[in-house]
Formats: C-alpha cells, sequence, structure tokens
C-alpha cells in the first residue's frame, strides 16, 4: 500500500489521531508534548503515530494535506492544525466537544 494510502485509512479509521514525534507518555518534543497533553485532558481517547518509527510517514505526511510542521492533529478525518492550534481549541473548551463528536459518529 502506498503511503498516502496508509495514512488516508489511518486518518479514516481513527476519530482523533495524533501524528507526533514520540508518544504521549513519552513525548520527543515540545510541541508533540503539548498537543498530546490537550488531548489527554479531553479525557476522550485517541490514537496516536509515532512518525519517528515510521520514516515514510514522516517524510510524506507534510504532503497528504499540505500541512508542514508536526504535530498534526486530525479529528474526524479532517486535520485541525499543529500545536497551537489544538491549545487555542483546547483553551476555548471546543476541543473536547469535537473529539466526542467524531467519536460518536465513528461508534466508538
Amino acid at each position: 500500500m502506498d503511503v498516502l494510502e496508509r495514512i488516508e485509512q489511518q486518518v479514516k479509521d481513527n476519530p482523533v489521531v495524533i501524528y507526533m514525534k514520540g508518544t504521549p507518555q513519552f513525548p520527543v518534543c515540545g510541541f508533540s508534548s503539548r498537543a498530546s497533553a490537550a488531548l489527554q485532558q479531553t479525557g476522550v481517547a485517541f490514537s496516536y503515530i509515532n512518525i519517528l518509527e515510521d520514516p515514510e510517514i514522516f517524510e510524506n505526511l507534510p504532503r497528504y494535506a499540505d500541512w508542514p510542521t508536526f504535530p498534526q492533529i486530525y479529528v474526524g478525518g479532517e486535520l485541525i492544525g499543529g500545536c497551537d492550534i489544538t491549545l487555542e481549541l483546547h483553551q476555548k473548551g471546543e476541543l473536547q466537544t469535537m473529539m466526542e463528536s467524531a467519536t460518536a459518529a465513528a461508534g466508538e
């Protein structure tokens, strides 16, 4: 399967997914750490992809949604953005609502 098809499948199969450096438990960069912490604080389950363990995804994810930086957070199959946007949505209380809606729509 082509790497862009793999990314597409991951985004569609997971109501909320963060592509990050490291894991939520052991993030490898500050932006990934802050973004995954915001997701965790919602209490809504989410998936993650450690881009450092998959060089193909690391190299090609910026092409997928035309977003050059990491982390990248997808909710309901749509890119919501990176760290700054995620933190802003969390502070406004919108992140949790978005995540809950995406999870409910996926039947999870």
